[in-house]
């Protein structure tokens, strides 16, 4: 933790700092709410601010910015009059168009990616295109936060998590599961259970003889008639 970054106090107008001490946030300024990056950053560059962030499991939210605030509305302002400019419109189009391009260029990298993991026979290559286009679908949106949005794995590897994932919440009774609170259980369940899906996903990849009422193509059913 730097040291103007802080947590939430335990009370109002106050924060903890990387020892717990308490401190009182300055007389005059105010709390800027995290949404608008741009408008964060430009504040952070501004001068003096403290960055509050709270930590929820393995994951870290920021609870906004106390700084000065008049130099939040000034900057606040500045941004405005730019936003309203069509110099400024005409970037953001470009920047969304630009981003559309590469979200769908991804979607059909990572579809790609599943359906060379699955690899299955032949005679089910109706059913892994099928599964291809499900998991895409639910691992690729951005802001989704599953293992497909990741850059810190190749490609290959994000499909196979992704495929494991989807089974685990819709081929096993996984989301139903009374887990015991007892430390690496949950890792152990769904080891065995990522076992019991690559056993199944081997079957189709081996040529076995299509069942109708296989838990892959019921989940798979069930998906597609939800979309």
């Amino acid at each position: 933790m730097s040291d103007n970054t802080y947590r939430p106090g335990p009370a109002e107008r106050t924060v903890l700092d990387a020892n717990g001490k308490s401190h009182s946030v300055p007389t005059g300024w105010e709390l800027l709410p995290p949404g608008d990056a741009t408008l964060t950053r430009r504040v952070k560059a501004a001068g003096e601010f403290w960055l509050v962030q709270e930590k929820r499991g393995r994951r870290m939210f920021s609870r906004g910015v106390w700084a000065p605030a008049a130099t939040i509305e000034r900057v606040r302002a500045e941004l405005t009059a730019e936003r309203a400019t069509p110099e400024y419109a005409k970037r953001k189009q470009a920047g969304a168009e630009r981003r559309e391009k590469e979200q769908t260029e991804y979607v059909g990298e990572f579809t790609d990616a599943v359906r060379r993991y699955l690899a299955f026979h032949p005679r089910h290559a109706a059913l892994a295109e099928r599964m291809a286009d499900v998991v895409a679908a639910h691992a690729t949106p951005v802001g989704s936060g599953t293992v497909a949005r990741t850059k810190r794995i190749p490609v290959e590897q994000r499909a196979e998590a992704a495929v494991i994932a989807w089974m685990r919440h819709q081929t096993t009774a996984y989301d139903s599961l009374k887990i015991p609170r007892v430390k690496g259980k949950r890792r152990e369940v769904r080891r065995m259970l990522a076992g019991r899906s690559k056993e199944l996903l081997e079957r189709y990849r081996q040529g076995a003889a299509a069942d109708e009422h296989c838990v892959l193509r019921e989940a798979l059913r069930q998906t597609e008639a939800q979309r």
